[in-house]
């Protein structure tokens, strides 16, 4: 319930306020926050600020003032970029030699996933401390269920993660944006609106209201084909969502129809799980020169299918799912998947699957980009059960075994199967790093 005077506190000195005063009294701090539902909101998103490039600026403090870039080279992409370059419109993914064209003066440096690994283990740790339930998202963002924790931290839920966002600036060099509301679909879109070193709130009563302008795509699931084809249906924000029946979306757009009603209605009733279940492992890799033809293609895909079995079977898991990812010369995506007759883990059958969705892409068209991934898991247990039609299966899965085994003694390149020896340009591969937005980072990082 609403109340005329609500809670707030400096986000500064942590001093608590009430009324309207638009600086702290203690410490003069304009970051004074604010909300009627402060008190009773316990879901949160925390999402690190430009994660790789606020590390390396603070290792480099001669990089504080300029604009920093991380990524490939020329042929690469941005994997992230500070604040100074977005505001001259740099963007993650964007090709290398687009984002140099908007900030020719920027820093360039490649990334260094094993520093950027730690600070996100030492981030996760102090989340930790505050609560048990904490949701990796990525290597850099997470979603946090401080219900019940009142009492331990003496204070609400919000002032609690105020005070671990100073713990993580000051401890570990580096600044996050919070997100705070009653569930994960709202505290992930609150944590987007005032980065950096933002912290927002979406309270109950306020909901409808604040989606009803909203563009559709904001919606989880909703990604560029569905928006476009709710354009030309003439939906176009959450609010006509709103005034729809539910029936009628499930008739018009299935499954997803039921999503876009409760989701367009603040809806949201997944619990935030500690497990941090991997949603999708995969790799792929950026060519120094474009490549079109079979025998280019090949060795590589067969390369990183078995880094993505060999994840498989690091995590105990099997894929149902397998998806392949090309990159035309001339930057346009292509997207392939194929659902399997049984989970598995085999690179064997990855590639195979790979294989076949490639083939249909050899046209001629030069590729600049590919990459293979795995989706749908489910328990180890359940990988590649006899095949009683293809007999050969049983004899490569032995033979696959014995490859693991001679690879975890030896390394990767102590011993290649016959598509891949003396094929592969391992110097010029230009390995891309981890999206930041995938999930399970201990499991997909590049």
């Amino acid at each position: 319930m609403a109340t005329s005077d609500p809670f707030s506190f400096c986000r500064d000195c942590f001093t608590e306020s009430h009324g309207s005063a638009r600086r702290c009294r203690a410490c003069g701090s304009p970051r004074i926050l604010r909300h009627a539902e402060l008190r009773s909101l316990a879901i949160a998103h925390i999402d690190c600020d430009a994660f790789y490039a606020s590390i390396e600026k603070r290792d480099r403090p001669e990089l504080a003032d300029r604009p920093l870039i991380i990524g490939g080279g020329r042929r690469g992409v941005v994997s992230t970029a500070c604040y100074i370059a977005r505001i001259r419109g740099v963007r993650s993914a964007m090709p290398m030699f687009k984002a140099l064209q908007l900030c020719p003066n920027a820093t360039v440096l490649r990334p260094d996933m094993a520093k950027y690994a730690t600070v996100g283990r030492s981030v996760r740790a102090l989340m930790n401390e505050i609560t048990p339930l904490v949701e990796p998202l990525s290597i850099d963002e997470a979603f946090l269920d401080l219900s019940g924790t009142e009492t331990l931290h003496r204070a609400p839920s919000a002032l609690t993660l105020a005070r671990l966002a100073r713990r993580i600036e000051t401890e570990l060099g580096i600044t996050v944006s919070i997100g705070l509301s009653h569930n994960k679909f709202l505290a992930k879109i609150a944590s987007d609106l005032e980065k950096p070193r933002g912290f927002s709130v979406i309270g109950r009563e306020e909901t409808l209201r604040f989606l009803s302008d909203k563009p559709i795509g904001l919606i989880w699931g909703v990604g560029q084909a569905m928006d476009r084809k709710l354009e030309r249906d003439g939906l176009r924000v959450i609010g006509q969502l709103q005034t729809m029946d539910e029936t009628d979306l499930m008739k018009r757009y299935g499954d997803i129809g039921r999503r876009l009603w409760r989701l367009s209605r603040g809806i949201d009733e997944r619990s935030v799980n500690p497990r941090g279940e991997a949603k999708s492992i995969s790799t792929e890799t950026t060519f120094s020169t474009d490549k079109s033809t079979r025998e280019e293609l090949l060795p590589i895909l067969r390369d990183l299918s078995e880094t993505v079995a060999a994840r498989l079977k690091a995590t105990d898991l099997a894929a149902s799912g397998i998806v392949l990812k090309l990159k035309t010369a001339d930057f346009k995506l292509r997207t392939r998947n194929r659902r399997l007759a049984d989970p598995t883990r085999l690179a064997d059958r990855i590639f195979a699957t790979g294989r076949a969705l490639l083939e249909r892409e050899l046209d001629g068209t030069r590729f600049r980009l590919i990459g293979i991934g795995c989706v749908d898991f489910s328990p180890a247990t359940r990988a590649d059960p006899v095949d009683l039609v293809d007999r050969g299966a049983e004899k490569r899965a032995k033979a696959e075994a014995a490859l693991d085994d001679l690879r975890s003694k030896f390394g990767k390149t102590a011993i290649e199967t016959g598509l891949t020896f003396g094929r592969l340009e391992r110097r010029h591969r230009e390995t891309q790093p981890p999206d930041p937005s995938a999930t399970a980072p201990d499991v997909s990082a590049e």
